[in-house]
Order: C-alpha cells, then structure tokens, then sequence
C-alpha cells in the first residue's frame, strides 16, 4: 500500500541516551508493550554491543512483543552485527540496522577515510547482515550534509547488496525541510534500484525543524518515518512521534495514513515522561499539559462556541480529555459563566457582571482561578446579599 508510512520508534535506543534517561530491561519491556499497543510498526530495541544490559533488553523485548519488528542498531563491523543477530534470536519479526557515515565531515574526520573505502564497508556490512537476518535497513550517516550524488551512490550499492530499507539521516538537525525534500526526491528519481526499498527519514531537532523535516521527506517518497515519543533524543532531540503521526491525519490530502492509534498518544507520553523522568513541556504539541487549554477571553469565547474555531484537533482523539478553559485575569465573561455553571450557579446578565469584576480583582491576584476559588467567590457574594 503505497500511503501506508511506517512508523519506526526509537524511544528505547536514540531516545534512552539522553543523560539521565537510562531504563532498565524490566523498564524496557513494559515501554515496549505500550508501544506495541500503540501501534507501531517496528520498535528500534537497543544497541546490543553497547552493554551486556542492552543485549539483554533487546532480547528480552523479543520475546515479549509479537506484533511490531523488532530492530537492533549496529556499527558497520562484523562484530555488532552477529552481536544484534544474537540478541534478536527470539524476535517475531527481526531487523538489523546498520550503517556508517555518508558526508565528507564523517567520511574524513570521524572514520578517517575515503569515499571509496567506505562504499566498500557499507556493502560488506549489508551483506553480512543479509546472511543472518532478511531485513536489512542501512543508515547513511550525515546524509543531510552529504553531497547527494555521492549519496545516491552509496544506497543504490546497498540495496545491490540486499538492504530492504534505506535510512536518510539529518543527524545534525541541519537541513531545511525544502531542502530535505528535495534530497529524498533526488533519490526517489536518480537511484535505480530504490523500488527495492522503503526510504525511511530520522531527523534531529537541533534547529526545531525535525518533525517538518520528517513531514517533507515523506511527502517526496519516504514511507517510514523514525521517531520517539515526547520527542526525546540525543541533544535537542529527535522527531516527535505524535506531532508527525497528527500532522498526517490533520491534512488528509496528503493521503498518508499510519497504524497508531492515536487515543494512545497523551497516555503513553506521560508513561514515557515519568519512566524517564523527562518533563514534557507544557507548550509541547499534542501532549503538552496547554495543548488544549485556552486562557485568553477572545479564545475562550470562540472555543466554547465551536470547539474548532481554535482547535484543529479534538483533544479526545488523541487521549487528552476535553478542552480547558482556565481562567485567568485575560478570561472573559463566557468562560467564567461556563465555569460556574459547570459548578451549578446560574447568573443573570446584571449578576454575571458583578461577579466578573470581583473575579477580575481575584485573578489580578491569583494568577489562575480554580473551581475551589469560584466557590469561594460565589460564597462571598451570598453572604454580601
């Protein structure tokens, strides 16, 4: 089906080595069920060689999750990748990735080598993987600083030598999504074989272009997309796995469709945020604790006289309740008439408007009214009566 996009979750491999993050198997293996829950089709599991603890993780989440592939990093070395194909013995569904540096910078000052060489390692690496594992994805470094010529060169010989996904990296977050695109496009056009393959997008967030830049490679020919929840990556973070799965189903003429089921998304953000101890920002989109909440009148006004003259998502969809009016000094009298309905006082107009001018003196000084504080508000006003 050529809408479906992949959803691949890296939240326990990229997203566990943010500094203070680290989960244990126990850990891993229930993050793994949730999102197995949720949807996704291939859970990235660990990087087996990395720790005796990560092989293990890995190995144990294959023998608890059936449905999604189950996918292990590796280094382009023989080494890693038996190691990966060791720990993924037990797997359903089984996947190696792996890889090595596609630009210049990686190619000269990181493996201090040459084009050349590397294209050698690259195919040796697939190759090998291929004689243990059917699924092979093969990352290309860097890619969104690599010169895309020789880009292309590089995945048209891995998937010669049997790669069945190619993975486009913009690991330093670098690219602009237009010009994003166009490198994925370029691919799309210029390498023979990629009808082969499943192009897949893994971008970083070090600019704040990394779920836009995963939304434009997939609209030139990408059909997986590499995620975590919350967002949670090296540095600034990788792309967020709800924003781009949203971003899809908001705007239907892309006619690109996923298997999450998104109802899930706020559930496991905080299950991922408490596990990880890593806060989620309250402007964050989709799950942040102000994604639905509106606190100015003008919005508040328009929101409770049609949910969508302010939301472009229903915030049940995806697992976030209702909308919430919170009231503040910039809130107007529709939202603090909905409120206090909501706790069982009816006002005329005259009334409303006397209890909006001590409401106003009240949130002057309370920043935010709560419910406890409008009873408070409406008691006083009984007793003034």
């Amino acid at each position: 089906m050529d809408n479906k996009v992949y959803v691949f979750d890296t939240t326990l491999r990229d997203g566990e080595q943010v500094p203070g993050c680290q989960l244990n198997t126990e850990e891993k293996i229930e993050l793994a069920k949730e999102l197995e829950y949720l949807g996704v089709d291939i859970i990235e599991a660990g990087f087996p060689i990395s720790s005796p603890a990560d092989f293990r993780s890995v190995q144990e989440i294959s023998k608890a999750v059936k449905e999604p592939v189950i996918c292990a990093l590796s280094r382009a070395v023989e080494k890693d990748i038996k190691t990966a194909a060791d720990a993924l013995l037990y797997a359903k569904h089984k996947r190696i990735h792996t890889g090595l540096g596609a630009s210049d910078f990686h190619i000269q000052n990181k493996f201090k080598s040459t084009r050349e060489q590397i294209l050698v390692q690259a195919v040796h690496a697939v190759k090998y993987a291929k004689s243990l594992v059917e699924d092979v994805e093969f990352f290309a470094e860097d890619a969104g600083r690599a010169d895309v010529v020789f880009l292309a060169q590089m995945i048209e010989a891995v998937i010669g030598a049997g790669a069945t996904v190619v993975n486009i990296p913009d690991t330093t977050g670098y690219c602009l999504p237009h010009e994003y695109g166009a490198k994925i496009k370029y691919l799309k056009e210029n390498v023979k074989n990629i009808h082969k393959a499943i192009i897949s997008v893994h971008c970083h967030n070090d600019l704040g272009l990394a779920s836009a830049n995963s939304v434009y490679g997939l609209m030139n020919g990408a059909r997986q997309v590499e995620c975590t929840i919350n967002g949670i990556g090296e540095r600034a973070g990788n792309t967020s796995l709800e924003e781009v799965v949203m971003v899809l189903k908001a705007h239907p003429y892309l006619n690109l469709q996923t298997n999450i089921n998104t109802q899930h998304l706020n559930p496991i953000s905080r299950i991922v945020s408490r596990m990880m101890r890593m806060p989620v920002q309250a402007n964050k989109a989709i799950v942040g604790a102000n994604a639905f909440a509106h606190s100015s009148g003008i919005h508040q006004d328009g929101v409770l006289k049609n949910r969508e003259n302010y939301e472009i998502i229903d915030p049940a969809e995806v697992g976030a309740g209702d909308s919430k009016i919170v009231l503040t000094a910039r809130s107007g009298r529709a939202a603090l008439n909905f409120r206090l309905e909501k706790l069982g006082f009816s006002l005329e107009r005259e009334e409303l408007n006397v209890t909006y001018e001590k409401f106003l003196i009240m949130a002057d000084r309370k920043k935010n009214v709560d419910d406890l504080d409008l009873q408070q508000l409406m008691e006083e006003a009984l007793v003034l009566k």
